[in-house]
């Protein structure tokens, strides 16, 4: 397992600080926002997202081509193998491991086992590169502010 204390983990200090700055951007409001982004772009959402997308491939095919939503499935199944083999290697722990319970802030539920790769990280990812590609740039920039969203909420 890596400790928090090895660089790979901590970068010299630079991870910690970095997360401590972001996990400390607190206001209800704020907190409210960031649990509907988190919870949006679990890899739980996958059948909504699936469904939407299907569903503008039929109303307006020139919007979301059917080729990108294959992708998305197909990659959805990928995903869902490889981010667990991927977080078993290094076995980072999740922050209020590493940094103590008393130091983090969590928002929601606190998810066990390792922390990366980020599974919500990996999911809204995969949306992004699989269903960009050929879309109005309304839906790409759309789904990319959403992608990193997520990743700021996690």
């Amino acid at each position: 397992m890596i400790t928090p204390q090895m660089p790979v983990y901590s970068w010299w200090g630079l991870n910690h600080a970095i997360f401590l700055w972001i996990n400390g951007l607190h206001a209800h409001w704020w907190d409210t926002i960031m649990l509907a982004v988190t919870n949006a772009g679990s890899a739980d959402t996958f059948p909504y997202w699936i469904a939407m997308a299907l569903l503008l491939t039929w109303l307006r095919p020139a919007k979301m081509p059917q080729l990108n939503v294959t992708v998305f499935a197909a990659g959805y199944l990928e995903t869902g193998l490889l981010v667990p083999l991927l977080k078993w290697i290094p076995d980072f722990p999740r922050p209020f491991v590493a940094l103590g319970r008393d130091m983090v802030t969590v928002v929601g539920h606190s998810a066990q086992g390792a922390s990366f790769p980020s599974g919500h990280a990996a999911f809204v990812v995969l949306l992004c590169t699989a269903l960009s590609p050929g879309v109005p740039k309304p839906i790409r920039w759309g789904l990319w502010i959403f992608a990193a969203a997520v990743m700021l909420s996690r």
